[in-house]
């Protein structure tokens, strides 16, 4: 039988100036590594017949599938704060979309698959130790219930890429909900077609907020819900230490999906201004900062969405003001209904956000590592014995302070202790994507060719929840000189 690709291709379907048409480059020996079963059934699509050779081939980029219409898409992008005028993809290229199980449209773009028009000099082709991070990372946010682009499959090219050194050359199979970011919106803002404006928001409408369509002002509800949408993503990925790394309005997904993997990293230590990303160099997408910078990310969206918003433009900066003014509400809601949450207050009180602000301070005047602590809190609420918790303060009796004072609110919570443990190891991770793991992984497979640790960590944080008993080692933050104080983009 032969893979089967059931496309359906509505962004190719818009003008030529929203996208190059570029087919892949075949690669020299293209070998699968890891298939994603589960996901590939979602998108209907038969994972023994993509784990053959043919499909191998087609995961690689050297053989384009029936029904595809390849395509590297358009955009600009404000890069560290500088705008870009034309960026595009310059290593991924899109095959076409698919409906999946759940009648919900996606993506299947292929990253590493060759030079595009957008390449600027690149190479197009990416190494292995940055796709086996993307595929880790995302898939664990997806585990953690964080909106996410998804890993379909990685594969091995045969060849080498050229980076600092010569490295195993790879290209991972990357599912959305779509690739259109704030960055599309600024490609045609930037050359002041108005027409490609409109035509690539009713095209957002249709595809992902179709509840709008046919209201009174649908790009004003555009914003609004795209405003909703990342502040809410930013909120979920903040409770479980999560940094992003380069949050450009190039990176920043008009469907409210975290997208792109380059230099993100999980913090061991609380401290809320960590960085991990080598190229942010004065911590711009620090932890803390993220917030801000997602409103700034949307603020221009909003200026790329104001010539549809009526020809009077005083009202119109008026109209956009007042939609981005509800992403602060917004955030802090999804934000401080997550935190308590986390500490087993299942009710609001007086006094609840300053209770958690001290324990948020403790932990980084102590440098505690911020999963274990909510972690092991969970372990302190089942059983007022346990104390693992303080162990993750260097000065335990920063901890005892603020224990006592927590366990008093608790008191007058209404769930038991056992229902109360259930509900916060619920929403607080034992097992995260730690650096040090990640980047041990990445060695193992491309110094000696060995993917028994990818596949066990993968294993691993499908279930970051779950205490697994067996892989306890896998939840303990790294030892000194295991510290992991950089990652890198890979491109």
């Amino acid at each position: 039988m032969t893979v089967h690709f059931p496309f359906q291709n509505s962004y190719s379907a818009l003008p030529d100036s929203f996208f190059a048409r570029v087919a892949p480059t075949p690669v020299a020996a293209p070998r699968l590594i890891k298939l994603n079963r589960p996901l590939a059934v979602q998108l209907g699509l038969d994972p023994d017949l993509l784990e053959t050779p043919e499909g191998a081939e087609i995961l690689a980029g050297k053989t384009v599938p029936d029904g595809a219409d390849p395509i590297a898409m358009a955009y600009a992008g404000h890069q560290f704060g500088q705008f870009v005028p034309q960026l595009g993809d310059g290593r991924a290229i899109l095959l076409g979309e698919v409906i999946d199980r759940d009648g919900v449209r996606r993506d299947i773009q292929l990253k590493g698959s060759g030079p595009t028009p957008f390449s600027r000099r690149g190479d197009g082709r990416a190494a292995l130790g940055p796709v086996l991070r993307e595929y880790i990372v995302s898939e664990a946010m997806y585990a953690l219930g964080i909106p996410t682009t998804r890993s379909l499959a990685a594969v091995v090219t045969g060849e080498h890429v050229i980076r600092e050194t010569a490295l195993p050359g790879a290209v991972l199979t990357r599912v959305a909900s779509s690739h259109i970011r704030v960055g599309t919106f600024q490609f045609f803002a930037v050359r002041r077609d108005t027409d490609a404006i409109r035509r690539l928001a009713d095209h957002v409408i249709a595809r992902h907020y179709p509840e709008l369509s046919g209201t009174e002002r649908p790009y004003h509800a555009l914003l609004a819900g795209v405003v909703a949408r990342q502040a809410e993503l930013v909120a979920r990925w903040l409770l479980v230490g999560f940094i992003h790394g380069v949050m450009n309005t190039d990176n920043s997904s008009i469907s409210g999906e975290t997208i792109d993997y380059g230099p993100c990293a999980f913090m061991d230590a609380y401290n809320p201004a960590q960085v991990f990303s080598s190229i942010d160099e004065m911590g711009r997408y620090a932890y803390a900062n993220q917030p801000r910078i997602a409103l700034w990310n949307l603020t221009r969206l909003a200026e790329c969405l104001l010539p549809l918003f009526g020809e009077e433009q005083d009202k119109a900066v008026e109209q956009a003001q007042e939609i981005l003014g509800a992403f602060p509400e917004t955030f802090s809601k999804a934000y401080q209904a997550g935190l308590r949450k986390k500490v087993g207050l299942f009710t609001e009180r007086d006094g609840d956000e300053a209770l958690i602000q001290d324990l948020l301070d403790a932990m980084a005047k102590n440098q505690a590592d911020f999963t274990l602590t909510f972690r092991r809190l969970g372990d302190a609420a089942g059983d007022p014995a346990a104390d693992d918790a303080r162990a993750e303060f260097m000065d335990p009796a920063a901890f005892d302070e603020w224990a006592r004072r927590w366990r008093e609110r608790l008191a007058a919570e209404p769930q038991s202790a056992a229902e109360r443990q259930t509900a916060m190891n619920a929403v607080n991770p034992i097992f995260i994507p730690r650096n040090h793991r990640v980047e041990a992984v990445i060695q193992a497979a491309v110094n000696n060719d060995d993917y028994a640790p990818f596949e066990e960590l993968v294993k691993v944080l499908a279930r970051p929840y779950e205490d697994q008993p067996d892989y306890a080692a896998y939840a303990d933050p790294p030892l000194p000189d295991q510290r992991v104080l950089q990652t890198f983009c890979g491109t």
